[in-house]
């Protein structure tokens, strides 16, 4: 069962924000470093980039040393704008549409039950993208490197 399916280009997306966002304190990310560093071809990439710029996520600066950067802090983005944006919509499950009838016309219970579980797991999953941000996303990718993340402790 598929709950929200995210295309290569959702994906793409999220992981350019992801490198963007671990380099919001440097100036401008060049493109090719980001096609390189997270694996997303060039062309492809800017692409998104040039779309994401029109929905407000990401400014750019042309030149020998352009690039991209976030629009706004990571913390100010969450996941759930990011994919309604690049993918028209968050979760295209037809949740709420038709009628609960069999074919004999009666009411279909077992089926209205079904559609409101999955109502909740929509639910769900909206509050989480809308709760995530990209800055949480780039703590969590930074843990899952094992890299340090937030202010160390010095026990002496």
């Amino acid at each position: 069962m598929t709950i929200m399916k995210l295309s290569l280009r959702g994906e793409y997306a999220l992981r350019a924000l992801v490198a963007l966002g671990e380099n919001y304190e440097s100036d401008v990310v060049r493109i090719q470093n980001i096609s390189e560093e997270r694996g997303i071809p060039k062309r492809f990439l800017e692409q998104i980039l040039n779309s994401l710029k029109s929905g407000g996520f990401v400014e750019s600066r042309r030149g020998v040393a352009g690039g991209y950067r976030l629009a706004r802090p990571p913390e100010d983005i969450t996941l759930g704008a990011l994919i309604r944006y690049v993918e028209r919509s968050l979760i295209p499950l037809p949740l709420a549409s038709g009628k609960l009838h069999r074919k004999d016309n009666r009411p279909d219970e077992v089926q209205a039950a079904i559609r409101s579980v999955m109502q909740e797991v929509r639910e769900a999953i909206l509050t989480v993208l809308e709760r995530m941000t990209v800055a949480d996303l780039c703590e969590r990718a930074r843990r899952l490197r094992g890299e340090p993340t937030g202010a160390t402790d010095y026990i002496i």
